[in-house]
């Protein structure tokens, strides 16, 4: 008998393997990972190509990375970094944040109102300098909507969709009053270094960029109480303020770095056409940082959270998106493709479902004990005879 055999007949092995898979299959990430690991499997049975990676010379001449995958990764920085910020508001607010598109287009235009005063011929040191100001000042601008929104949730119990609801109205509307409305274009290419390639540096700057934001927030979590305190205030408020917390001020906190994470997704994409199309920029990326959040298996009702596997969510959606259009499907279709993804997790997610899917484990399982027991009772039969 070899060992496998040995294995396969061993109760307590069976018992391991099925205790090991029910942890995988509870796992926060499973979701998320089997969703991509799906996205990698369909596009490399369609096409092997898709994954190829090659380093050849941009339109300025400069050797980039290119190819599928470094879209992917390229075009998902934005959703990433805004899936951070959602995350959190989510888990203490137990609602979703509607206007972080119309921000973006508010922060991408105070960056560009700034920029665009000054003379192309300034020197690398004066340009950085004027670059920081420009994004200190988005900071703010956008971290001050984001506890307008915050104020309007915390304090004044308004749900946070209808409480976002005003600024998903109004934004692109001040978007296009902080420049008087003008089309503006950065003629200075430095500025597009940002949402682009650096000179010498093959991979796109985006993908550094998240990757400080998530070092960031990760040292912040672990710091700090924010993660607790969040998960605190989502899961029972009152119970928190008995326990010293300030939930008011918590939800406040989530959405000024919800804030904070808009104006760095506003610096990206204006950075990446060195102008602003205030209708039309980061158009329904408030859908996909909901969609990611979910994907990421984060309830949506607040509470216990993981922003890796938000994270991991937004790729899956760009990759999504990628491969959707690899396929021919139209762009005014895709966004009904990720209306049905939300709509299947949220489905999923409801307490009434996952309370079916517990008592009908329950009902299997009292099901087989209930069939050992009959077939202990048959063999004693047997043996008392």
């Amino acid at each position: 008998m070899t060992s496998d055999t040995m294995k396969s007949n061993n109760p307590s092995f069976a018992i391991k393997l099925k205790n090991f898979l029910g942890k995988l299959v509870k796992n926060q990430l499973f979701i998320p990972i089997v969703a991509l690991l799906l996205l990698v499997l369909i596009n490399l049975i369609a096409d092997p190509t898709f994954f190829k990676i090659v380093l050849e010379p941009s339109s300025t001449g400069h050797l980039i990375l290119s190819g599928n995958l470094i879209t992917i990764i390229d075009n998902a920085s934005e959703l990433a970094i805004l899936a951070i910020g959602m995350t959190l508001v989510t888990s203490a607010s137990g609602g979703q944040d509607i206007s972080v598109g119309a921000t973006i287009a508010i922060a991408g235009s105070v960056i560009l109102r700034v920029i665009k005063v000054q003379p192309t011929d300034i020197s690398n040191g004066r340009f950085a300098a004027m670059l920081i100001l420009a994004f200190v000042l988005c900071v703010v601008v956008s971290a001050i909507f984001g506890a307008f929104n915050g104020a309007l949730v915390a304090y004044f119990n308004i749900q946070p969709m209808v409480a976002t609801l005003i600024l998903f109205t109004a934004g692109r509307s001040i978007a296009a009053w902080i420049n008087n409305n003008d089309n503006i274009s950065i003629k200075d290419t430095r500025f597009a270094y940002y949402g682009n390639f650096i000179p010498g540096i093959a991979i796109p700057t985006p993908v550094f960029i998240t990757a400080i934001c998530l070092i960031v927030i990760a040292l912040v979590l672990k710091f700090t109480n924010l993660r607790l305190y969040s998960q605190a205030v989502g899961i029972n408020a009152s119970s928190s303020r008995l326990n010293g917390i300030n939930p008011k001020m918590i939800k406040l906190l989530t959405f000024i770095i919800l804030g904070v994470c808009v104006a760095v997704c506003g610096f990206i994409k204006v950075s990446r056409t060195s102008s602003i199309t205030y209708s039309v920029i980061a158009n329904n990326i408030e859908m996909d940082a909901i969609l990611a959040v979910a994907l990421g298996g984060n309830a949506l009702s607040g509470g216990k959270f993981n922003i890796t596997s938000s994270v991991i969510g937004a790729y899956v959606i760009q990759f999504l998106t990628t491969t959707l259009y690899k396929f021919k499907v139209s762009s005014s279709a895709i966004s009904a493709y990720k209306a049905v993804v939300v709509i299947l997790l949220i489905i999923i997610s409801a307490p009434i479902v996952r309370r079916w899917f517990e008592d009908m484990k329950n009902k299997r399982e009292a099901a087989r004990v209930a069939k050992i027991a009959t077939a202990a009772n048959t063999e004693s039969g047997k043996e008392n005879v």
